[in-house]
Order: C-alpha cells, then sequence, then structure tokens
C-alpha cells in the first residue's frame, strides 16, 4: 500500500509540473513574461522549471536571452540630445530665423559714415572779468556819473560820496596839529635851557630828565596829529569812488541821495554798481558726472545762440569744478568756456546750445543706433537680414552719437539690418 501511495504523489507532481511548463511556455511565446534579461518574471521561473524537469524528465526548451546593451541605449540618447541642442542653437542662439515678412520700415543699411559724438548741454553767458564797486567810506551818495551800459575808462569818477563830514574831521585834525606844535616847542624850549644847567651842574639829572620825557612826547603828540590828517584827506580821497578797470557798467542798484555804508571787515557793505570787461565772455554750464570724466582743459567747444539766430562762436574749456555739486536733482560739476571771439551782440545773460566734440570716426560701418540691441552679459547684437532669414550677429560698437553707431566688427556695409527685435515685430506692426 505504501508503494502504491508513493506512485500516485510521484504522478500528482508530474502531472503539475507538466501543467506549470505549458503555462510558461504560452506566456513566453504570447509575450506576456518574455525570456529577456531585463524581465525579471523568467529569472524567478528558471529554477522552478529546472527542478520540474529534474522531477519529469521532460525537455523544455530555455528561455530566450537577447539583451539590448545599456551602452547603446546611452550613446542613441546622447546623439538625439546633441542634435536637438545643436538645431537650438542653430535656430536660437546663432540668431537663425525662419521665414518672415518684415515691413521695410523696420529695415536699414549698414552704410559707411563720419560719426561725431558730443556732449550736448546748455549754458549762460557770463562776463570773463566781473567786480562789484563798493564805496570804503559811508555817507550820502552825493552825484552818480554813470549809469548801467556806460563804457568806462579805468580811473574815471563813477560816484561822489558827501564830504561835509570827513571836512570837519579834517579842521579838527588840522587845529590839533597845531597845537602839537605850539607845545612841542614850549617843551624844547624848556629842554635847551634845562641841557645848559645840567652842563654846568646847575639843576639835577632829575629835572633835566623830567624835561627831556616832555619834549619827546610832544614830539610824538605833532606826530600823531598830522598822521591823523592824513587819514582824513585819504578818506576825502575816497569820497570819489574811480573805475577800478576798462569795462562796461552792468548795474547800477543804488540812487543819489542813498545813504550808503562802507565795506569793512566785518560787513560787505553797499554795491553801487557792477563793472565788466564785455570783451571777453565765459559760458558757465553744469555737466553730469559720466561726461565730465570725459573733459579736460583747453577742449574745443563749439557754441549755438538761437537768440542770433543760430550763431556759432568756438570757445575752449577754461575751469572744470573739482568738487561736484546739486542742480536740479542732478550731481554734476560746473564748467567754464571762453569765447575766443565773441560776436558783439552776445550779452551777459543769453542762453547757448553748448556743443562738448568727445569722439569721431570718419568713413565707418555704421547702423542706426535703434538697430543695437542688448545681448547676454552686456553684449551688443544686431539682426542681420540675409534673403528671408534673419540672422542675430554679436558686434562691437565704436563711437556713437544720438543717430548712429560705429560697428567695428561683425557687420558690413551694404548688409541689410532690422530695427526691431524679431520677437517684438508683431507688437509693432500692431
Amino acid at each position: 500500500m505504501k508503494k502504491k501511495k508513493k506512485t500516485k504523489m510521484q504522478r500528482t507532481d508530474t502531472a503539475t509540473a507538466r501543467r506549470r511548463a505549458a503555462s510558461l511556455r504560452i506566456d513566453t511565446e504570447s509575450g506576456q513574461h518574455g525570456c529577456d534579461a531585463i524581465s525579471p518574471h523568467i529569472y524567478a521561473c528558471v529554477p522552478f522549471l529546472r527542478r520540474a524537469q529534474t522531477a519529469s524528465n521532460i525537455a523544455l526548451p530555455a528561455p530566450s536571452r537577447r539583451v539590448f546593451p545599456m551602452k547603446r541605449i546611452l550613446i542613441i540618447l546622447f546623439l538625439v540630445l546633441a542634435c536637438g541642442g545643436g538645431w537650438y542653437a542653430y535656430t536660437h542662439r546663432a540668431g537663425v530665423h525662419e521665414k518672415e515678412e518684415i515691413p521695410q520700415k523696420f529695415l536699414a543699411r549698414a552704410e559707411k559714415r563720419d560719426i561725431d559724438s558730443t556732449v550736448e548741454v546748455t549754458g549762460d553767458v557770463t562776463p570773463a572779468f566781473q567786480l562789484d564797486v563798493k564805496s570804503e567810506v559811508g555817507g550820502r551818495l552825493m552825484v552818480l556819473h554813470v549809469e548801467a551800459g556806460a563804457q568806462v575808462k579805468e580811473g574815471q569818477v563813477l560816484v561822489e560820496i558827501d564830504e561835509r563830514d570827513l571836512m570837519t574831521e579834517k579842521d579838527s585834525a588840522q587845529t590839533e596839529i597845531e597845537g602839537a606844535k605850539l607845545e612841542m616847542e614850549k617843551a624844547k624850549k624848556n629842554f635847551d635851557r634845562a641841557k645848559e644847567l645840567f652842563d654846568q651842574k646847575l639843576v639835577s639829572l632829575e629835572v633835566f630828565d623830567n624835561l627831556s620825557s616832555e619834549f619827546a612826547v610832544s614830539e610824538n603828540n605833532l606826530v600823531k596829529a598830522q598822521r591823523k590828517l592824513q587819514q582824513v584827506d585819504d578818506q576825502l580821497r575816497k569820497t570819489k569812488v574811480l573805475a577800478p578797470m576798462d569795462g562796461t557798467i552792468l548795474t547800477v542798484p543804488v540812487i543819489e541821495g542813498q545813504v550808503v555804508i562802507a565795506a569793512a571787515s566785518v560787513n560787505s557793505g553797499t554795491t553801487l554798481m557792477t563793472i565788466a570787461n564785455l570783451s571777453k565772455l565765459l559760458v558757465a554750464t553744469h555737466i553730469n558726472q559720466v561726461d565730465v570724466a570725459r573733459l579736460e582743459p583747453n577742449q574745443s567747444v563749439r557754441l549755438h545762440v538761437e537768440s542770433l539766430k543760430d550763431a556759432e562762436m568756438d570757445a575752449k574749456i577754461s575751469f572744470i569744478a573739482p568738487v561736484a555739486t546739486v542742480k536740479s536733482n542732478v550731481k554734476g560739476f560746473d564748467v567754464q568756456a571762453l569765447i575766443e571771439k565773441p560776436n558783439k551782440r552776445l550779452r551777459p545773460g543769453m542762453t547757448v546750445n553748448v556743443s562738448i566734440p568727445i569722439a569721431s570716426a570718419s568713413d565707418v560701418v555704421s547702423v542706426p543706433i535703434s538697430a543695437v540691441f542688448k545681448g547676454e552679459g552686456n553684449k551688443r547684437v544686431v539682426y542681420v537680414r540675409t534673403g528671408e532669414t534673419t540672422e542675430r550677429r554679436e558686434v562691437k560698437i565704436g563711437v556713437t552719437n544720438t543717430d548712429f553707431a560705429q560697428v567695428i566688427n561683425g557687420v558690413e556695409a551694404g548688409e541689410e539690418i532690422l530695427l526691431v527685435e524679431p520677437g517684438r515685430m508683431a507688437q509693432k506692426k500692431s
């Protein structure tokens, strides 16, 4: 009985193995599990199949082991990415754009021309030499000999100040001088007499010294009185205010009868008039801190005066302030330019347009300034139209002005240039 039972169990195991093997063959043929090296199902079933073959002595076909190398997959993937990146770089970074219809108003041509770069500012005309005339003595203004616009010569009388108070002081000084003289004469006689007696030893040394001191004091008093008279005379001469130089009277802010204050160390005094030499004029302007770094003394300047029908004059920079100042909320530096040959109709206070040449280039390839765009890393680019395609090129820019920019390399004369970036073309059209 035991032998028969064992045989029956063996038959059951054999039948079960056959069914499982058949199931695996069907799965392998249908491709559900496959015998590929990358499929974990087959590797999991192989030991069982081998056991089943041993148990049943049934020959099962070996699973297929067709392995697709991973290295080949990586190479193909790399080639695909490289091709895609190259196409992107060609069409975007190199700036090659597909065919696109561009209106003629958005196109220009690179041409050779002369380019001048200048700093354009406005300035005010001022005299090169200007003085405020003030009196050194105070008093009532008696006579005003000139008026604004008058031409004067150096030493000419401009104003006369009331001198009556000073004449009284002069009389008093003269009286003091007379009294000092009398006292000095008396002291001299006493000194001479005392000297004779002292030589004869008839008076003591003390008496002689006292009379000698009195004589010296009287001499000193006379000198003081004389100097006082000299000061009064000097003040009397200063009641007539004279022209300090040849020039033109610009302003006269006082009138006859007005009391004026003398200019002294404690106050500035009353300004009687302003005189200037109009043969030399300056243009005073204010230039921002970016442009002033490119200026230097004696640099040539061109002036345009609109009020004189666009009259033009030459000037040279004579002064650049060492310290910045803020005017109209703009930090900059005061700059003055001396007009070499001013127009006779030019007057102080007029406004002029100042053109300061910074750089120039002759017969160079240039494009409109609006055709130059900012690229990556502060590089400059232009869009060149060739046929029906557009190419973006990096260029090196030289001298520029408000209209054109010199292209040192990257563009040739005659090439067609876009005035608008291709990405913004639709916005401009609308």
